[in-house]
């Protein structure tokens, strides 16, 4: 079973077309990051997906349940942090989710302190009193503290210090190990590269990419030196080679595949003098969409 599969999905705001037939599966068991700029569309599907809003068209399922039909059934199997979340501010960190809590039709205290402890959040206080990292340590232990079949998370990490990152990075994954899944909207790519099995990257209301991490890590970004001013249609036909800048005797040029066969090729025309290779990062893939459109 599919933990989300949307279908020909569809959205308009009166003219505007902000979902143009999205077409999206996230498998179950997996961390799956939705990427793309203001105003791409991921805060609409999101909405979509939590019945916040009707689709004009098309379908969202959420574990193998409608998301319109069956929306009560499927906020009680699923944990959602907002982008913009809103705490009752005269409320304490723990009277919130035990509120929540008592909606739900209990959850475990001893849940609620384990999960303070990781994010070491201060449950004592009135929300608003706290820091807005502090307010987000508390919707975090609410999306976590049911142990939901589905995470959606927008924008997680904001306000958070590099310490309690780390631990949200973990228990991220702990989820996936226990077979349930998380789907990770964030403008932060390299929090998405770390955490994230497969990314989706949408733009102008389009699904444009859809991709593994490891598939992503495979490609390096190669810089060669060579003996001699290099000629650019000797690397442009290389198989796996692509994005090929040669400015005199350095070449760089992006290659999937073993870096020992594209030094292989190379040396039937050119001497390398010195070569230098880095995994290519999310950003780059993402900053490539983006610059195609423009």
């Amino acid at each position: 079973m599919t933990a989300i599969q949307l279908t020909s999905l569809v959205k308009h705001y009166g003219k505007f077309e902000a979902l143009k037939g999205i077409d999206l599966e996230v498998r179950t068991g997996e961390v799956f990051g939705f990427l793309g700029p203001n105003g791409a569309g991921k805060s609409t599907t999101i909405r979509v997906l939590l019945d916040e809003i009707r689709a004009t068209s098309g379908t969202a399922t959420i574990l193998g349940l409608d998301s319109r039909r069956d929306s009560v059934e499927v906020h009680r199997r699923i944990g959602y942090l907002p982008s913009d979340l809103a705490l009752h501010p005269k409320m304490t960190g723990r009277q919130i989710l035990r509120f929540l809590g008592k909606l739900r039709g209990g959850v475990s205290e001893r849940r609620i302190q384990q999960l303070a402890q990781r994010f070491d959040a201060d449950l004592t206080k009135r929300t608003g009193a706290l820091s807005s990292g502090n307010r987000q340590k508390v919707g975090l232990i609410a999306a976590f503290m049911h142990d939901p079949e589905l995470l959606i998370m927008d924008e997680p990490n904001a306000g958070l210090d590099p310490l309690v990152q780390h631990e949200f990075h973990q228990l991220v994954r702990e989820t996936v190990e226990e077979g349930r899944t998380v789907f990770l909207s964030s403008h932060t790519l390299s929090e998405v590269q770390r955490v994230a099995d497969r990314v989706g990257i949408i733009r102008h209301g389009e699904m444009v990419a859809v991709q593994d991490i490891a598939d992503i890590r495979s490609v390096r970004k190669v810089s060669l030196l060579l003996d001699r001013p290099a000629n650019h249609a000797d690397f442009a036909g290389i198989p796996g080679a692509r994005d090929v800048v040669a400015a005199g005797a350095r070449v760089d040029l992006s290659f999937d595949g073993a870096l020992g066969s594209l030094l292989e090729q190379v040396g039937r025309e050119y001497r390398v003098v010195d070569v230098s290779a880095a995994d290519a990062d999310l950003e780059e893939v993402f900053l490539a969409y983006y610059q195609d459109a423009r």
